[in-house]
């Protein structure tokens, strides 16, 4: 496995090229590339752009092996809004061309809500039509979808993901695991386990479980993780990719949360 850092630990007006410079610095060895709408990288990059990421990758000596974008929240797969999921379908779609640009196999999918007013059995169909619609897209740019747990309030345990996964038949939907974002509903080990060769990027963060928040995200290894256990089974499902650090700046040192999470992370990979 490699350490890796988020583009979004890095300031939102700092050039995609200094980001790598930076985490090459630090000794990152690899980077997640976020695109969006108001991010450095923007949704709407030209192939002449991610050239020249890709040349300060490789100065950098600096793996680009994932792309993350927030875009499913705003533009959600699951809503009843044709509209909302034609734009949906419109950033993933760029989303995957980018990634195809970079050389980079699969990209983080934010599959939409569960909210009062969009019910869960609505909420699945749609999405799972809308992931069929993008599927002709994902083989042709040969980029797989890769499903993230998040706190949205669907796909809520290993099984019903795993079977989510699987209805699909296509090695260009899979998931994206996010290790501290389990916590307070489950247990990473289990979904590893489960999941197995699904998985095909894994996002590394901690939470303490008694806060039950968003106030509960702390550094790697501050929380309730048990990460002898989770690198277990991490290896035992023969997961070689990026272990990725998902953190944002501190207050005052960005310097520092950046040395946090390399430290943290080669601890946690020499486990």
């Amino acid at each position: 496995m490699k350490s890796g850092i988020s583009q979004w630990a890095f300031p939102v007006d700092m050039p995609t090229e200094e980001a790598i410079h930076r985490a090459g610095e630090i000794g990152f060895q690899s980077l997640e590339l976020c695109v969006g709408e108001n991010e450095t990288l923007h949704i709407d990059a030209t192939e002449s752009d991610i050239a020249n990421v890709l040349r300060a990758a490789e100065k950098s000596n600096v793996q680009l092996l994932s792309v993350a974008t927030g875009l499913g929240w705003k533009y959600p797969m699951t809503s009843p809004d044709p509209k909302l999921r034609e734009q949906a379908k419109e950033a993933m779609t760029n989303t995957m061309r980018i990634a195809h640009w970079a050389g980079i196999d699969s990209v983080l999918v934010v599959p939409g809500i569960v909210t009062p007013e969009v019910r869960y059995d609505v909420a699945l169909e749609n999405a799972i039509s809308t992931l069929r619609e993008l599927l002709p897209v994902a083989e042709q740019f040969k980029v797989c979808m890769a499903i993230e747990n998040v706190w949205n309030k669907f796909l809520l345990s290993p099984t019903e993901m795993r079977d989510f996964v699987d209805q699909f038949d296509s090695p260009y939907v899979g998931a994206f695991f996010d290790i501290g974002n389990i916590l307070p509903y489950g247990y990473p080990e289990q979904w590893i386990s489960i999941l197995g060769a699904r998985i095909k990027k894994v996002h590394a963060k901690d939470f303490r479980v008694d806060v039950g928040n968003l106030n509960g995200f702390v550094m790697l290894m501050e929380g309730d993780v048990n990460w002898p256990i989770v690198m277990k089974a991490l290896r035992e499902i023969g997961y070689d990719g990026p272990l990725t650090a998902e953190y944002w700046r501190y207050t005052h040192s960005q310097n520092a949360m950046l040395r946090h999470c390399k430290a943290s992370l080669d601890a946690i990979l020499s486990l």
